[in-house]
């Protein structure tokens, strides 16, 4: 023989027998997910239902958030009412980015309310019930939405599915809230 051996050691057929059972028992969803997860970048396209303002960016690239992306996300999720703006949790974006996945939805996310300054809540507390006094809005950890393309109840079990903070169902009032606090559901 010339030195060169054909086929493949003993040791390289186990690995690949493992590699592939391990590869057979994932399921494909998951793999999926994994996919999502290790994904090159995020983009989120949103609209604000007051304002009539719209955005299709990338705020995450290369394993960092992108800092004028998130100040234009700052921006449009502002508080329509007084026009101030506050930094939006990172973490709720990307559950906006994680749950537009589930979904599988084309559309803006359309935002009903994103920030929401004290003297706004405080002002939406005495007039309607349900309002927290202590709302996630008022520090960015929360946003009200729906998805044209999507119904109510999907956003919501999708959400709750996720696991990964507050999920509030209103379907007389069109919108699903989300936030990036305690998991609950109402």
């Amino acid at each position: 023989m010339n030195g060169f051996q054909h086929g493949i050691s003993r040791r390289g057929l186990i690995t690949l027998g493992l590699i592939t059972a391990l590869a057979g028992a994932v399921p494909l969803d998951a793999l999926g997910a994994l996919r999502k997860k290790m994904a090159p970048t995020r983009a989120l396209s949103l609209y604000n239902t007051h304002t009539g303002e719209k955005l299709r960016a990338t705020y995450w690239c290369q394993g960092k958030y992108v800092a004028d992306t998130l100040t234009d996300i700052n921006r449009l999720l502002r508080d329509h009412r007084t026009g101030d703006v506050k930094k939006i949790d990172v973490s709720l974006l990307d559950l906006l980015y994680v749950l537009r996945g589930e979904l599988d939805s084309r559309q803006p996310f359309h935002i009903i309310s994103g920030y929401r300054s004290v003297k706004t809540n405080n002002q939406l507390r005495k007039q309607t019930r349900g309002v927290a006094k202590s709302s996630l809005h008022t520090s960015g950890k929360a946003v009200d939405f729906y998805l044209p393309d999507r119904q109510l109840n999907n956003l919501r079990t999708a959400a709750v599915s996720l696991k990964r903070g507050g999920v509030g169902y209103y379907p007389n009032s069109g919108f699903v809230h989300v936030d990036v606090g305690k998991v609950r559901y109402w």
